[in-house]
């Protein structure tokens, strides 16, 4: 049920405020992610229309607000790539299988699927701060994982977590790091890596 209201407090230092609704009532909490055009700076007296949930303290609070004249437009549902998920399973699965054949160092594969899990795990953390409000992950932390073996878990936890999953820059430089990590692993097998794969066994 959509409501429509009048914001009569803003307080643009912690982005959040006050709607009073047409029908009368106790004034609704608004942060400013709950509008659908975050571009556009709210002020007094703006004319807010806007549904009701609550929040983690279970607090009922406005959500899907527009404002006066505005269509609220659906969001679509972020699609799963399932190429991504494909690859890091397939990945993990030759490696489990050439390590028991001895093609690879069993260390190498432990490293791997420890990695994973490890960069897996960080990444929900990193999400339940983002949901929090707490200090984040850094970015360049997470491609560090990734970088040095834990890319299969990264890409899991992008796709089955929805985190950073959309943003283009993060996953360029995602992709990145699994093209070197992939080429390093290819080195290692040649004739001028075999010496250093030697450390692995």
């Amino acid at each position: 049920m959509r409501l429509k209201g009048k914001l009569v407090k803003w307080q643009a230092d912690k982005a959040f405020g006050f709607i009073a609704p047409n029908g009368g009532g106790s004034n609704i909490f608004i942060h400013k992610s709950a509008f659908a055009n975050n571009k556009k700076i709210p002020q007094i007296n703006d004319v807010i229309t806007f549904s009701i949930t609550k929040d983690k303290e279970s607090r009922y609070c406005a959500c899907d607000a527009t404002f006066s004249g505005e269509k609220l437009k659906k969001k679509q549902p972020k699609k799963i790539s399932k190429f991504s998920i494909y690859l890091s399973l397939i990945f993990l699965a030759a490696i489990i299988i050439t390590s028991f054949l001895g093609y690879l160092p069993q260390t190498l594969m432990y490293i791997y699927l420890g990695l994973s899990l490890i960069t897996y795990l960080t990444y929900a953390f990193d999400k339940s701060k983002a949901q929090r409000g707490a200090w984040r992950t850094s970015e360049g932390t997470l491609h560090l994982f990734a970088l040095v073996g834990g890319w299969p878990g990264a890409a899991l936890a992008q796709q089955y977590l929805r985190h950073k999953s959309s943003k283009r820059e993060f996953r360029h430089v995602f992709w990145l790091t699994v093209v070197i990590n992939m080429g390093i692993l290819i080195w290692l097998k040649t004739y001028s890596g075999a010496k250093y794969l030697a450390l692995f066994y």
